[in-house]
């Protein structure tokens, strides 16, 4: 059992290592990109430029620009499953847009250990409930914008040099007004019903592995200490294994995903395809009878 001294001194020790980390994170800032963008037109490049215009010395990561075009509940689960993979005071810029020139509102969120920078169109959703002491700002200081914006092109000409400013250090209140009415998708949480998970399919990934939105903590008892039937499109799966090739080809199966969430699997075979699944659909978890 540790002494109050030596408690003292792990506190302190955190401390100077959350210090060094503050640090290093505003002279060396980590700025990531996740979009529905492609690579094959100039939108990814012309972004990138945009932020070094601000912040020169600013390290940019991709995470993916191959969202399925318009698929705000794809970049939300992206965004959440990879932005606690980054530094402490990264600048998370996620642009899904399909409503980008319409009324829909450009957003900073400031949480704790992060920054995210979106349309207010739900894509950091998922991400904002896992963050805590979330603070939502409404872009609208024009000065931090690019001196043209382009109708169709927020992406360059707003999202990126705000990116560049606040990894610069700018003081975040100066980029617009706190609201509280931001847009926000469904909860992750399934529904419990008696002894059954409704849950839903929240990504399919280019394997055509189904995600759930079903995490180990949400098993009831029973299913803990009996195992659990998933049941989608009317099949229902009863194999669950740790790792893709304990089964053959073809064979469908659920499996804990690298994001923590639950999946279905087919070795070698897009599990999608074989269930006709889409994002959206409903799934149902029962105990093994």
């Amino acid at each position: 059992m540790k002494t109050r001294r030596g408690d003292d001194q792990t506190t302190r020790l955190r401390e100077e290592r959350t210090n060094r980390a503050v640090a290093q994170s505003r002279s060396h800032p980590v700025i990531s990109l996740t979009t529905d963008f492609g690579t094959s037109d100039y939108f990814v490049g012309a972004m990138k430029g945009a932020i070094l215009s601000v912040c020169p010395s600013a390290s940019i990561i991709d995470i993916t620009h191959e969202i399925p075009a318009h698929d705000i509940h794809s970049g939300a689960f992206t965004l959440l499953a990879s932005y606690q993979s980054f530094p402490k005071q990264t600048v998370h810029v996620a642009v899904v847009d399909p409503g980008v020139g319409s009324a829909r509102r450009p957003i900073l969120v400031q949480t704790r250990d992060y920054f995210f920078i979106a349309p207010d169109n739900g894509l950091l959703s998922y991400a904002l409930q896992k963050e805590t002491d979330v603070k939502v700002f409404h872009l609208t200081n024009e000065k931090f914008f690019r001196p043209s914006v382009s109708a169709t092109f927020h992406g360059r000409d707003v999202f990126a040099p705000i990116a560049g400013a606040v990894a610069s250090g700018i003081n975040v209140e100066e980029l617009g007004n706190r609201i509280e009415d931001y847009i926000r998708l469904g909860s992750l949480n399934p529904i419990v019903e008696d002894e059954e998970l409704k849950g839903s399919i929240i990504n399919i990934d280019r394997f055509g592995n189904i995600v759930t939105n079903i995490l180990p903590e949400h098993l009831t008892e029973e299913m803990r200490e009996h195992g659990f039937v998933l049941k989608i499109n009317e099949h229902e799966i009863i194999a669950h294994q740790r790792f893709y090739a304990a089964v053959k080809e073809d064979e469908i199966f659920s499996i804990w995903g690298s994001a923590g969430f639950l999946e279905i699997s087919a070795f070698k075979t897009p599990a999608s395809k074989l269930l006709n699944a889409q994002n959206g659909q409903e799934v149902f978890l029962f105990p093994k009878k």
